[in-house]
């Protein structure tokens, strides 16, 4: 049973949930939470330390409060919200490996949970209809938040290794949606128009934010699962979601996908990859037998009801003619653009 726990990454919205939830389980007797910013919200009862865990300063504070439970919630996904690319691998990657070698030299440390991803899957028209927690990407993510996620989860199996006294458990989540959470796939079905890859129609497997917390909790104060998918029943399809999102949608050439990113990012609208799209064209889902055999958690949402939960609080619909207009021109002039340069390319002379 966990006593003392650190949760990393408590200023962002989950983080900062799961803390609050964490202060009121019995038997949990003292929660810090660590950020490098002070929460916007409530923590409940949970201790802010100001910390950052690329900074080695980490392992004195997991010493000094002997904690026994670390639950890493600080995997960044989107790398507006870290400023910037390079700051998001930072956090994900350095400071991953800062706090596990804190964890490892700190006796007190019994126990560690690990917020992944499904990312870590990649997306390839050769990925199975379900991937089970034993198989791995048929195509590595190559950049961002997935390639993150597959260093991540390296670097916790080098500390089982080191540790083997220490019970690991990785939860492996699906893409959160719900009525708070703000990640790049809740901001790329807030656009005004949204760019659909031509030709697909992709599987999207999601978790409501409620099941994903709910999912952590048991992983924490509950006996080690080891590695564990964690989804909600069911799938939908780019297509439904769009027309549950009741957005206009544009199909656009999967070779512009790039740089509609781009477009997008510096307009302030999304922030999505070229993996991202890779996933928006090819979809994954995966298999969570264990999640209930051994997690022992039954989601209260299905997919298709964790997005209309979300629909539901950012309201859907149309935006106004001008919104409309203008976004539907960018994309066909990006589109344009891609597809010009491509018909003029050496190999087409």
């Amino acid at each position: 049973m966990a006593d003392v726990v650190l949760v990393t990454g408590v200023s962002r919205y989950l983080g900062g949930r799961f803390a609050r939830l964490l202060t009121a389980q019995p038997g949990v007797r003292r929660v810090i939470g660590i950020d490098v910013i002070p929460p916007p919200h409530d923590i409940g009862g949970a201790e802010f330390v100001r910390a950052d865990i690329r900074n080695p300063m980490i392992a004195k504070i997991i010493t000094q409060a002997e904690v026994d439970t670390v639950v890493h919630m600080n995997v960044i996904a989107t790398p507006l919200s870290a400023g910037g690319r390079v700051s998001q691998k930072e956090v994900n990657v350095i400071g991953t490996m800062q706090l596990l070698a804190a964890c490892q030299k700190a006796h007190s440390i019994r126990r560690l949970v690990v917020k992944s991803s499904s990312a870590i899957y990649g997306a390839s028209p050769r990925d199975p209809a379900m991937f089970t927690e034993d198989m791995g990407a048929k195509a590595l993510p190559r950049a961002g938040f997935g390639k993150d996620s597959v260093e991540v989860e390296g670097y916790v199996r080098g500390f089982a290794r080191r540790r083997a006294d220490v019970e690991i458990s990785t939860l492996r989540l699906a893409n959160i949606f719900g009525p708070g959470v703000k990640t790049s796939l809740t901001d790329y079905f807030s656009l005004p128009v949204i760019p659909t890859p031509l030709g697909y129609d992709a599987r999207l497997q999601l978790l409501h934010e409620d099941d994903a917390l709910q999912g952590l909790l048991l992983a924490t104060v509950g006996p080690p699962v080891g590695i564990v998918n964690v989804a909600g029943d069911g799938i939908i399809t780019v297509r439904q979601a769009t027309r549950l999102v009741r957005r206009l949608s544009v199909p656009v050439p999967l070779c512009a996908s790039g740089l509609l990113g781009r477009f997008t990012k510096r307009a302030g609208l999304a922030d999505f990859s070229w993996d991202q799209m890779q996933h928006l064209a090819w979809g994954r889902a995966m298999d969570t037998t264990r999640m209930r055999e051994v997690l022992r958690l039954e989601p209260e949402f299905t997919t298709r009801a964790a997005f209309e939960d979300f629909v539901s609080h950012h309201g859907p619909g149309l935006p106004g003619s001008a919104a409309i207009g203008a976004a539907v021109n960018a994309l066909a002039g990006s589109a344009a653009t891609v597809l010009t340069g491509a018909m003029n390319s050496p190999r087409n002379g």
